[in-house]
């Protein structure tokens, strides 16, 4: 078999398999739906029909997804308003998890930069805007700098430090 029809099968293999898998999540999609309806519901603890915001308040954020999908502005939201706000709030998160991924790139390029400081042993974690720092540095004065470092960069909300001096 030539090398070129070698890549063309493989091609279309990938394909197939990706055809699949699109096929496969297709029920999902249908599940998530009953599960958003199930999860009204739920919610839904004086059962009316509707959520207001007591009914919804334990979820961290979930403010600001209950006023833009409150269409009507009654300060209640109804199944429809509800999927919608669903969809604000998990873009929300998502966001929430980018801009912590961000971050977490950001602490660690900046010790990598750090000419005093082995960062290679120093872990970084990113949850909600806090950084925690963990692994292992050679003296005190490198486990100070780190979080002067991480504690610097922008869109940091708190550094927990948990490194360890060799």
């Amino acid at each position: 078999m030539k090398p070129r029809q070698h890549y063309f099968r493989a091609g279309r293999a990938v394909l197939a398999l990706t055809i699949l898998s699109v096929i496969a999540a297709a029920p999902a999609a249908a599940d998530t739906a009953v599960s958003t309806a199930e999860k009204f519901r739920m919610l839904d603890a004086n059962h009316d029909g509707y959520l207001d915001r007591s009914e919804v308040k334990r979820f961290r954020g979930y403010a600001r997804a209950f006023d833009e999908a409150d269409e009507n502005r009654d300060g209640r939201l109804d199944p429809d308003e509800f999927i919608k706000a669903e969809s604000i709030y998990q873009r929300l998160e998502a966001a929430e998890y980018v801009g912590d991924t961000v971050i977490t790139a950001k602490v660690k390029a900046a010790l990598l930069k750090e000419p005093q400081l082995d960062s290679l042993d120093v872990s970084v974690a990113t949850y909600r805007r806090r950084v925690l720092l963990s692994g292992f540095v050679d003296d005190p004065k490198q486990r100070a700098k780190a979080v002067r470092v991480a504690s610097s960069i922008e869109g940091v909300v708190g550094v927990e430090n948990n490194i360890l001096v060799k």
